[in-house]
């Protein structure tokens, strides 16, 4: 059982329930799902871009990444309807809490000038967003092998029901914020 998710059970459940004075403990907000969004604008003019950046987010979250494509064609930027544009990939129950560990306790670290992560990416559902600006920084993936560097978007969804409680609940796992 990954560390997070047993300090999720035995900690951060009860300290949860007494702060946010829940009555049950089914009310205490908990991660659903992370989904992890990669977006490739130079897959538009070579395909192995989107071949490679499937291959390294297949790495960096342990699970197949699916190649999302473009619903319309857009003659400015030359894409076509059903180009590839990007790669996702939804991370649930154990895979989701190795992702998370391996993010804070490794990945983010390694953020050059790294002061925490923004206050501001709470969506006002209970939901956050990150966004990370390198890949390299997850240590799967060599900088030398990599063709160029991408930039990701990382959400974390809780089953919270506003952001004073998610971001409780994130304090609380581990995740670093900004101090303002």
């Amino acid at each position: 059982m990954p560390v997070l998710k047993e300090k999720y059970k035995q900690e951060v459940k009860q300290d949860l329930i007494k702060e946010l004075n829940l009555e049950s403990s089914m009310a205490v907000p908990r991660i659903e799902k992370i989904v992890i969004n990669m977006g490739i604008s130079s897959a538009v003019t070579d395909k192995k871009h989107a071949e490679s950046a499937v291959e390294e987010l297949t790495m960096i979250a342990g699970q197949h990444a699916v190649v999302t494509k473009a619903r319309k064609s857009i003659a400015n930027f030359k894409l076509r309807e059903g180009m590839p544009i990007g790669c996702r990939v939804t991370l649930r129950n154990e895979k989701m809490y190795d992702f998370l560990e391996r993010l804070i306790f490794i990945a983010l670290p390694r953020v050059r000038d790294f002061q925490g992560v923004p206050l501001k990416g709470f969506d006002g559902r209970g939901n956050y967003n990150l966004g990370v600006k390198e890949h390299t920084i997850f240590p799967e993936i060599s900088f030398d092998k990599t063709d160029s560097v991408k930039g990701m978007n990382i959400t974390i969804v809780t089953s919270a029901n506003d952001d004073n409680m998610a971001r409780e609940l994130l304090k609380k796992i581990g995740l670093p914020f900004r101090k303002r």
